[in-house]
């Protein structure tokens, strides 16, 4: 997906740049870099580097010296290589982005039939974030440009922009991935994230979160909003799910709080008898430990992760070796597993090869009964808008085969199957618990994942698992 930080500070930002940038490294796994301005020199000090094989912070430390400046902007991404930098119209800037541009291709050659060129290929690729900026260089004024982007793009995109004096950050014109305004608490200098996580440890207080659309301008001495936020919301709701870090909040719901409180609703009011409750580290726990108070049972560590060499979401880019990453990263512990009726609580199941590997695992060191909890519905269509999963199509999803198997043509009746209760649902998860030889699987139901954020649907972007949402809000009396 990605992530990114941005610091407007009365001096130099470097070091909290730096740590900002980090703070949001579970983000991506792919390209990092930063950038900042510096007056006297009248000129951008920028880096990108590979992060595939290594972390953030060992490759920006030991040349943290040369961003120099009071104001910069930094990136963790899962695509291109970021930021760039431009000399327009509209004066030098640099800009980041976390987006998914679906129309890339159309883009491209509206671009070209109109003059543009491109001077970023990434991979033999278009560079999306150079194409965002490009469209955004056909406005007047920033402002008017990422309107303009806004409206040609289909996906989503958030962005920071940073000029010779100021940053300017634009949220998804459905707010589809959030970015949160801290202010240091001794009043020198504002900051935007796309983890509220960046703030607390580097003296900011949460200043508050920009609106759908919303596109605000910030220095050291406060924010300034250029575009007021729109009314419609599509937020990602696997955001509190899967990628958002335990301490950070959106929209007023901290993601912690948010798993705990689907996990007891599930133990609440689960009939499954089961001796201990374990997470699947690390997103699992916090419903684990929900599902543990809520059914009263104890929390037990049965799956740790090995962080020593595992800390951070790495992808290697062939399948095989992903599914060995995903198998040696989590190391069972079979003094809690021996003998007991354990129930482990995950995010979710995509293709469900590392849940294959877990569970034969967890039965070799001697669990009586294995039972899984997932925190969200069945995942039935990949998602178009942020692709918080690296799946290509709908057919790497472990619920589309069978659904294939099942209909003959994995496309039919998808609207029965992510229907919660219906004879199509009940019978998906059936077949997923025969193939893993659980003792039981449940899935959160998509009503209490809504209950457990406290938005109201309608607000939340929930097309992975009803294929409910759409590319544009003017698009909505056409739906």
């Amino acid at each position: 997906m990605g992530g990114f930080f941005g610091a407007a500070s009365k001096h130099a930002c470097r070091n909290e740049l730096f740590y900002g940038v980090d703070y949001n490294s579970h983000l991506g796994t792919r390209r990092a870099g930063m950038a900042t301005f510096d007056r006297e020199e009248n000129c951008f000090c920028r880096s990108i580097h590979s992060i595939e094989n290594t972390y953030f912070r060992t490759k920006f430390e030991d040349e943290l010296d040369k961003f120099k400046g009071d104001i910069g902007i930094g990136v963790i991404s899962d695509n291109d290589p970021q930021p760039i930098v431009f000399n327009s119209h509209l004066g030098k800037f640099a800009i980041v982005t976390v987006a998914k541009i679906c129309n890339i291709d159309q883009l491209e050659k509206e671009l070209l039939e109109e003059g543009a060129h491109f001077g970023e290929l990434s991979s033999g690729r278009t560079n999306q974030t150079e194409l965002i900026a490009l469209l955004i260089n056909r406005g007047k004024t920033f402002q008017e440009g990422i309107i303009n982007m806004f409206e040609r793009i289909e996906g989503s995109c958030s962005l920071l922009i940073l000029t010779d004096h100021s940053i300017i950050a634009a949220r998804d014109q459905l707010g589809r991935t959030p970015i949160i305004l801290g202010r240091k608490d001794d009043g020198s200098g504002f900051a935007a994230s796309s983890e509220s996580t960046a703030f607390p440890n580097l003296g900011y207080s949460h200043y508050r979160d920009l609106g759908p659309g919303e596109i605000v301008e910030f220095t050291a001495d406060d924010v300034k909003v250029l575009e007021k936020a729109g009314d419609e919301m599509q937020m990602c709701s696997f955001l509190w799910v899967y990628y958002g870090f335990p301490t950070s909040s959106y929209e007023g719901t901290n993601v912690e709080d948010m798993r705990f409180k689907s996990g007891y609703e599930m133990g609440k009011s689960d009939e499954n008898e089961v001796d201990c409750a374990a997470g699947i580290p690390d997103s699992g726990v916090g419903m684990a430990l929900g599902y543990a108070a809520g059914k009263g049972v104890p929390y037990r560590r049965c799956i740790a992760k090995y962080t020593p060499t595992w800390p951070r979401s790495f992808t290697p880019s062939d399948q095989s070796r992903r599914n060995l990453v995903a198998k040696m990263k989590l190391v069972p512990n079979s003094a809690m597993l021996y003998g007991q009726r354990a129930l482990l609580c995950d995010d979710s199941i995509v293709r469900g090869t590392q849940l294959t590997d877990n569970v034969q695992d967890l039965y070799e060191l001697g669990a009586k009964e294995v039972h899984i909890r997932i925190a969200c519905p069945p995942l039935i269509y990949s998602c178009p808008f942020i692709g918080f999963t690296s799946s290509k199509s709908d057919m790497e999803l472990l619920t589309r085969r069978i659904i294939g198997s099942l209909e003959g043509d994995p496309n039919k009746n998808l609207d029965k199957y992510a229907t919660t209760g219906s004879p199509e649902y009940n019978t998906l998860v059936e077949k997923i618990r025969e193939r893993f030889g659980l003792t039981s699987l449940k899935f959160n139901p998509i009503e209490t994942l809504v209950e457990s954020i406290g938005l109201p649907k309608c607000r939340l972007c929930t097309h992975c698992f009803d294929g409910s949402s759409r590319f544009h809000p003017c698009k909505k009396k056409n739906d």
